[in-house]
């Protein structure tokens, strides 16, 4: 479950987080990969917390399949 009180960011604060552009971030939303956004009205706004283990994960899995 996740807190109210985690932060919503929108495109430009998850695009620097993850130090992509904005136009990758819209692209991987059209193809289903990438941390899940929801629409808010005419925003897209990502929970911070998912971002970040999003982005947890997928170091995890690049790791796994480079050194194998």
């Amino acid at each position: 479950m996740t807190s109210e009180a985690d932060p919503l960011w929108d495109i430009d604060q998850v695009a620097a987080y993850l130090n992509v552009p904005k136009r990758t971030l819209y692209r991987w939303r059209t193809l289903g990969y990438g941390p899940r956004g929801k629409k808010v009205g005419r925003h897209l706004r990502y929970r911070a917390n998912d971002v970040i283990a999003w982005f947890a994960d997928l170091s995890d899995h690049i790791l796994d399949e480079r050194w194998d």
